[in-house]
């Protein structure tokens, strides 16, 4: 039971991930921009950051614990290193974006509707969050690759 659960609480983040970010970069690509773009932007992030909680957390339980196929299984596959560095690299992406929502979220606070939303950083957001959704989709086909045996070069 333990194996199905994780494996639905996985890909019920990869959807609500997905739909977080297509609309965040959506929210963001309105002009001219509105705070009530932002704010739709703001909770969009917020589901984003909850399901890429979710979706790290129930990978790792299910590579360490071995719920699917052995640890070692995964340590050995050339494939699942190309999703880890696809991981790595949306999460440096990341990075930069949440540095421009905490921004946004401090401004809001101090200046409440007087505050104007800064059209650089929403526009650098929005492109980052379409290159995260192609990222998410790489690391999809990684996933389904590896499930299927491609990449695994054996214990030494």
């Amino acid at each position: 039971m333990l194996r199905l659960t994780l494996a639905f609480l996985h890909l019920l983040a990869l959807g609500i991930g997905l739909g977080a970010i297509w609309t965040r970069a959506r929210s963001l690509a309105t002009q001219p921009l509105t705070v009530s773009d932002v704010r739709r932007a703001l909770v969009s992030d917020n589901w984003w950051a909850f399901a890429g909680a979710l979706w790290i957390a129930t990978g790792l339980w299910r590579l360490l614990a071995g719920t699917e196929k052995a640890t070692s299984y995964y340590t050995h596959n050339h494939v699942f290193f190309a999703k880890m560095a696809f991981l790595v690299l949306l999460l440096v992406m990341e990075a930069f974006a949440v540095v421009v929502m905490v921004r946004w979220r401090s401004g809001m606070k101090k200046l409440g509707d007087a505050w104007q939303p800064d059209v650089v950083g929403a526009t650098r957001v929005r492109i980052i969050s379409y290159v995260e959704i192609v990222l998410v989709l790489a690391m999809v086909v990684a996933a389904v690759s590896m499930a299927r045996g491609y990449g695994y070069v054996g214990a030494a």
